[in-house]
């Protein structure tokens, strides 16, 4: 049963006539009367009494003509609801972001949501691994993070952005005049980390072992604007990417000396998954 025939029925029981309703539709009579024929054979019923050049509904035709011109309302629906979508008047973004994307994540969402204000955004926080798994599973549209290490086959990688990695540190430390550090200065420091979740803490100990080094970490916290707040009492420093640090009242970051101290921010999305109209828009927006 397809929608064409469907019109075709409706605009014959409209005019009862198969040569007017053919007119009406631009196409020949006999068209018109081998797609409804067809359509009555697929129901198994005709929908039309035919005699001589008259034409008038079934019982069937009647009850049917109710169904058929739902089923076009509905489909007219869909394709306005499709063309919206299009538009950006409406639809869904799901996005993932680690907390060091947050600044970046929150810049763009602003300047989007101003723009498109009818479409629906959905922010998960989370650590890279976490919000891995959710694009694997098809929860998220795209994630935001910091990304080394070995690159799956199944995701789209584009970097946004580089950020240098930093020594967090209370403006009240006496190391605050310091324009940059190594590794082998911060490993007598007392440190508070995220957690091995966070694909920072990843890099972090990756970079101590390859320089042969073990640095003291005395606490690790899965939330990083707690991890913060004790980093401002000066009793504990950590690391981070330097764009993770926006709140500079009371932190400053120092430079990391060394080689590849340097993190680079990624859009991770799923390589053959269909691109919504507004995932492509917003990367529109990030880039900027």
């Amino acid at each position: 049963m397809e929608l064409r025939q469907l019109r075709y029925f409706l605009k014959a029981k409209e005019l009862l006539n198969f040569t007017e309703a053919a007119n009406h539709l631009y196409i020949s009579q006999s068209t018109l009367s081998q797609q409804i024929k067809q359509l009555e054979e697929e129901l198994g019923i005709p929908l039309f009494n035919r005699i001589g050049k008259r034409i008038s509904l079934t019982e069937a035709g009647k009850i049917f003509s109710a169904y058929a011109e739902k089923s076009l309302l509905k489909s007219q629906e869909g394709f306005l609801a499709l063309r919206d979508l299009e538009e950006l008047k409406s639809g869904e973004l799901n996005i993932g972001v680690t907390y060091g994307m947050r600044s970046t994540l929150i810049e763009a969402l602003i300047r989007f949501s101003v723009e498109y204000p009818e479409v629906k955004v959905n922010i998960v926080f989370g650590t890279t691994s976490e919000l891995i798994e959710k694009l694997h599973h098809l929860e998220l549209d795209f994630a935001l993070t910091f990304a080394e290490g070995n690159r799956e086959e199944v995701f789209k990688y584009i970097p946004l952005f580089t950020s240098p990695m930093t020594l967090v540190v209370s403006k009240n430390a006496a190391i605050i005049r310091k324009e940059s550090i190594t590794l082998k200065e911060i490993i007598n420091l007392p440190l508070a980390l995220p957690t091995k979740g966070y694909s920072t803490t990843k890099f972090v100990t990756e970079a101590f072992k390859n320089s042969g080094l073990k640095p003291k970490v005395l606490i690790e916290i899965n939330d990083i604007p707690t991890l913060l707040e004790l980093i401002k009492s000066g009793k504990w420093y950590t690391i981070l990417a330097q764009t993770t640090v926006t709140e500079k009242d009371e932190l400053t970051t120092i430079p990391i000396k060394g080689k590849n101290m340097i993190r680079t921010a990624m859009l991770i999305s799923l390589k053959d998954a269909y691109e919504k109209k507004a995932m492509k828009v917003f990367y529109q927006f990030l880039h900027r």
